[in-house]
């Protein structure tokens, strides 16, 4: 498994990366839009000094809604080495960063795999968070065994109709499954520090999209029946209209309605869930998003 001829997602391109791209629009070599502290993370992620996020080019899923859409088919953004990758991980840390936040690096987990491991023999001893789609492989996942420490994916679809409608992946349930269950068996136990920060485990997603209700709980039902209280949950709000959308896609054209958000998190409520985080409805909005100018 490697880049040249690349089958590192579900996708399974097969292409050569060093001449063409392939669904997540990438190249062979590393490609980021941004590198620097955020704060609009999970409390326990961001904290007090905000989470070192690196925002990686590209992405294997192209949701239509796509909040990051600027950057997600990979012509933003500059070209770096391995070495310069493993250099910020530690000018993240200088400026007060609270962990490695590396946001969908799926298609470039081989160089990952060998900054990361470079960090660490260097002595960078802050927690490595992949932060991603939840549309990965299993065996892509294990190249990563022993170096990321949290694991934050979505859970965006239970239904595959909506999986192709708005993400052409019809496989995203099964796949996204498979892929959290490979995530917990890396890193089975939720721990945090004594100031609330997350040291290790998994918190999952779910971006509630407007008119789609259902989906969400059967995503909630879904985990919290497999998973009960070993991981946490991050049931979200903030869905934001990046565009207009045509007749056929006409529901993604409004924000979530706070009535809907209130029947997802009670519906979290009566199946049992208490380790889960919620937002409140002022949570979505442009303001939410970083501006990819290459810092």
């Amino acid at each position: 498994m490697n880049n040249s001829v690349c089958s590192l997602c579900p996708r399974n391109c097969n292409i050569d990366r060093s001449i063409s791209t392939g669904v997540c629009g990438s190249s062979e070599k590393i490609r980021i839009a941004r590198a620097d502290l955020h704060f609009f993370e999970e409390p326990c992620i961001s904290g007090k000094n905000g989470s070192g996020a690196v925002f990686f080019s590209g992405c294997s899923m192209h949701c239509v809604y796509c909040q990051n859409d600027e950057i997600s088919h990979g012509k933003s953004g500059t070209d770096i080495s391995v070495k310069r990758l493993t250099e910020i991980f530690f000018d993240l840390k200088e400026k007060g960063a609270h962990n490695i936040n590396l946001v969908t690096g799926d298609h470039f987990i081989p160089e990952i795999v060998d900054a990361v491991k470079n960090a660490r023999d260097r002595g960078l001893d802050i927690p490595f968070i992949f932060n991603c789609s939840g549309y990965e492989k299993p065996d892509t996942l294990k190249l990563l065994q022993g170096l990321i420490d949290i694991y934050l994916p979505d859970m965006k679809y239970a239904e595959s109709t909506l999986a192709e409608k708005f993400s052409n992946a019809p496989d995203y349930p099964e796949v996204s499954k498979n892929a959290i269950a490979e995530m917990v068996r890396q890193q089975p136990v939720v721990k945090f520090d004594s100031d609330g920060m997350i040291k290790s485990g998994v918190i999952v997603r779910n971006l509630l999209l407007p008119g789609h209700v259902m989906n969400s709980k059967m995503v909630l039902r879904y985990l919290y029946e497999t998973y009960g209280d070993t991981i946490y949950m991050s049931i979200m709000s903030q869905y934001t209209p990046m565009k207009a959308f045509p007749d056929a896609l006409k529901e993604l054209n409004r924000k979530v309605k706070k009535s809907e958000y209130e029947r997802l998190t009670n519906y979290a409520i009566d199946l049992g869930i208490t380790n889960a985080y919620i937002q409140d409805m002022s949570a979505s909005g442009k303001d939410y998003i970083p501006e990819f100018n290459l810092r």
